[in-house]
């Protein structure tokens, strides 16, 4: 059964997981407007529930990474895509802004968990040369999430209101469950579908070629807090803290921005609004390609990934400063396109990086952390961009074109060569190169 590609599928219902998770955190936005009359509610409530569901995710990232470490992805995934659609259905049941925000800061914790597991499926079901490419199709399920929320959610509550909206929207994470649960019966080593010629295929290519002794030394695989100490970590979370911020600008604002700036309305903003994440979906796949194209022609993972992720940052800068003096709304989506593609070209090669460095039960570990890192640098973002924004948004634009090039040099400076690191690696030195 599914001979030669359950890898695919494996990633295919990971990507389609995370469709459902940005249809479920953006039904409080999309419906706001009827949530807020009903419960007396007004823009500061909204801002203090957006902070709740932040600091919530924040938390979730490194949570949930050390949770798939310990009970497995089948499992990892199950907890995760359970609470998550409780918490999305305790919504309805929500009546003012601390219920509200109790239930908005469940739901952070818990969608957190997709993006560690992501990472720590790919890791298991993927070779090396391929892995990027698995990350470019879960990252476009995001993309696409940010597409199809509004007109679902739309539908959704003109046949249900709000209330139902939240129930059924959590319905679907259950639904999901059941080819979850049939597909992924064990990771690769022992899963009883998987053809002797893939499972060959996949875990011989998780070992990077090298030459010589070094070849054979063990992938280190440290602990929560022997992993800090590891420089080649710190290019993980600091390239996350610098590049997600650029990111959120625009899924957070993006429709404020098209309203403040061109004077749109709301049947205006979904007509324009989905139109960057077709770009963002693009380059999710395109940098996955790329990366695995570069690898197959015989560069080396570190040659691979810094090309890809330096490309990524050289087509976001410019772009974000031409967008900040765009005259027309036409002009502005299409360069937010492309910026998003090239953020998409970065961030799945970024999100590599934890497997590349180590192994086993650090790699989830590692991609939660990251994702901490990510939320901590767009809650400072969120908190600049009202004031920075006063006069014009081009501060705004700015901003996000100076995050770049922190975020690249992030890789290149703390990460050395991507390769293993290994067991015998000098810890004294890790612990010296450690940033302060």
């Amino acid at each position: 059964m599914f001979r030669g590609y359950l890898r695919w599928i494996v990633v295919s219902l990971v990507a389609i997981a995370t469709v459902i998770n940005y249809i479920d955190r953006n039904a409080l936005a999309i419906m706001w407007p009827a949530i807020s009359e009903d419960l007396g509610m007004d823009t500061n409530d909204y801002a203090l529930v957006v902070s709740f569901f932040m600091v919530g995710y924040a938390v979730g990232h490194s949570l949930f990474g050390k949770i798939f470490d310990m009970i497995g992805t089948r499992l990892g995934f199950v907890l995760a895509i359970v609470a998550w659609s409780i918490s999305i259905m305790l919504h309805a049941a929500t009546r003012g802004v601390l219920s509200l925000g109790l239930v908005r800061a469940a739901l952070g914790v818990s969608e957190a968990g997709n993006w560690p597991g992501a990472t720590k499926s790919n890791a298991e079901w993927f070779p090396i040369k391929e892995r990027a490419l698995a990350q470019g199709i879960f990252n476009s399920g995001a993309s696409l999430g940010a597409v199809v929320s509004a007109p679902v959610i739309a539908l959704l509550y003109l046949q249900f209101g709000w209330q139902g909206t939240f129930i059924a929207v959590g319905a679907l994470g259950f639904i999901w469950l059941l080819p979850w649960l049939l597909v992924y019966k064990a990771p690769p080593e022992r899963h009883p579908w998987l053809s002797e010629e893939e499972k060959e295929y996949i875990l011989s290519g998780q070992k990077p070629e090298t030459e010589g002794e070094a070849g054979e030394l063990e992938q280190a695989a440290p602990g929560w807090a022997e992993m800090l100490k590891y420089r080649q970590s710190w290019a993980v979370i600091s390239s996350r803290f610098f590049l997600d911020p650029v990111w959120w600008l625009f899924v957070s604002w993006l429709p404020i921005y098209l309203a403040d700036q061109f004077g749109f309305d709301i049947a205006q903003i979904g007509l324009f609004a989905w139109v960057p994440y077709v770009g963002a979906a693009l380059g999710a796949i395109f940098g996955g390609w790329l990366a695995g194209k570069l690898l197959r022609t015989g560069w080396s993972v570190n040659g691979a990934r810094k090309l890809t992720i330096t490309l990524g940052g050289a087509i976001m800068m410019p772009m974000l400063i031409a967008t900040a003096f765009a005259s027309t709304p036409l002009t502005a989506v299409l360069l937010i396109a492309v910026i998003l593609f090239g953020f998409q070209l970065a961030i799945g090669n970024i999100q590599t990086l934890p497997s590349d460095f180590f192994a086993g039960k650090s790699v989830g570990s590692l991609a939660g952390v990251g994702g901490t890192a990510a939320v901590a640098g767009v809650l400072i973002t969120t908190w600049i961009v009202p004031i920075a924004t006063q006069e014009s948004y081009v501060p705004f634009f700015l901003l996000g074109a100076l995050l770049v090039p922190l975020a690249v040099a992030s890789v290149w400076i703390f990460g050395g060569r991507i390769e293993p690191v290994t067991t015998d690696w000098d810890r004294d030195t890790a612990a010296a190169e450690t940033p302060n």
